[in-house]
């Protein structure tokens, strides 16, 4: 039986009309255009309307989705969505979607943050691999804003709304997830934490008068991890798959900071200009991120068939999930590699690559201690 690959054939997407931009924030905390922008690399986000929510936000990026597929909700049928911020903790958002949406198939929510959609992706894509089913919608969305205390700059300014969707169909030439990895460390739940509300710390009086119920984030901590995360993962999964970072034809990570991407493609030895970027437009939209990159890329022409693009996304959990995908028809990623380069020529790359990957790796840990240093100093 010939080997089946999952392919993305639609895609999607749904902002708020609502813009909040740096200079709205000035209004709102004390905080600046130029701290903001220097830092993270944003200037606006969007912000959900009033009665807005997951579900819908969710609905409208998945008919956009379809209509690129060519397909009704009634040929879904499996709808899987990204979200930790869902309309209800009970029902699932994922059920919402699939009764709005009119689709009759099973739909089930995966929460691993940031990553989440990536952990989507990749979940989507076994059930198309092994023959179980054909026409999957893998959405992912967050309404963020609900959970950002307004009065806390440092997480306020970093979030915002947004929802973006892929179908995933069969295909029998190589197309979508060739290679992935799904990692977590839950030794730092707690740098990035809604602490209340839930089973830990119910709903009371507490929960109110402290804020528990809103995000919390210990920023130096997460800035440390993903500096740690994006680029090795990314290394790993390009190598599984038997290419070298020089065959990627676009990196999209996720959209939290400017200075997070910059130092992933420092350590990739790759050009700024292949690293899509759209934070500056929208913030980090956590699940809602990677997918939404890939929309606008789809849409701008910075990726088209058989090209292959790795995604990676760090998050809550704390998580991380990484990927190359391949367009559309292409050949496969080994015999790209060594008819391309030849095998002697590809592992001597290899070689040097792995070399270049030590020194780089003590140069990160001599910058992230001076980085806690700053931050020592300035407290």
């Amino acid at each position: 039986m010939a080997e089946r690959y999952a392919k993305i054939t639609g895609w999607g997407k749904y902002v708020p009309e609502r813009v909040l931009t740096n200079a709205d924030l000035e209004k709102m905390v004390d905080t600046s255009d130029e701290w903001i922008t220097s830092r993270t690399g944003i200037k606006e986000r969007h912000i959900r309307a009033e009665g807005e929510n997951s579900s819908d936000m969710s609905v409208k990026s998945a008919k956009a989705a379809l209509q690129v597929a060519g397909l009704t909700p009634g040929d879904i049928q499996l709808i899987i969505v990204a979200c930790s911020s869902p309309d209800y903790y009970v029902p699932s958002v994922a059920s919402q979607v699939q009764h709005k949406l009119g689709a009759e198939c099973g739909a089930f929510t995966l929460s691993a943050g940031c990553s989440g959609w990536v952990y989507a992706l990749v979940t989507a894509s076994q059930f198309i691999q092994s023959g179980a089913m054909d026409n999957i919608l893998v959405i992912g969305t967050e309404v963020i804003s609900y959970a950002v205390d307004y009065t806390d700059r440092s997480t306020c300014v970093l979030f915002g709304d947004a929802s973006a969707a892929v179908v995933l169909q069969p295909s029998l030439e190589p197309a979508g997830v060739l290679t992935y990895e799904l990692g977590s460390d839950g030794s730092g739940a707690e740098f990035l934490i809604v602490p209340g509300a839930g089973c830990a710390i119910p709903n009371s009086q507490r929960v109110l008068d402290e804020g528990l119920s809103y995000l919390k984030m210990n920023g130096p901590e997460v800035f440390k991890f993903a500096t740690r995360t994006v680029a090795s993962s990314m290394k790993r999964v390009i190598d599984r798959a038997g290419l070298l970072p020089e065959d990627i034809q676009l990196f999209i990570p996720h959209q939290a900071n400017a200075r997070i991407i910059e130092t992933a493609a420092r350590m990739m030895r790759q050009p700024i200009d292949k690293f899509y970027m759209n934070l500056h437009k929208y913030g980090n939209t956590s699940a809602a991120s990677v997918p939404l990159a890939l929309v606008e890329a789809f849409e701008e022409g910075r990726c088209k068939p058989g090209d292959k693009i790795a995604v990676c996304a760090f998050g809550a959990g704390l998580t991380w999930a990484s990927a190359v995908i391949q367009l559309g028809v292409g050949e496969t990623s080994a015999a790209h590699t060594f008819l391309s380069m030849g095998r002697a020529r590809y592992y001597a790359r290899r070689t040097v690559n792995a070399v270049q990957d030590a020194a780089q790796n003590v140069m990160l840990q001599v910058a992230i201690k001076r980085y806690e240093i700053s931050k020592w100093w300035e407290n």
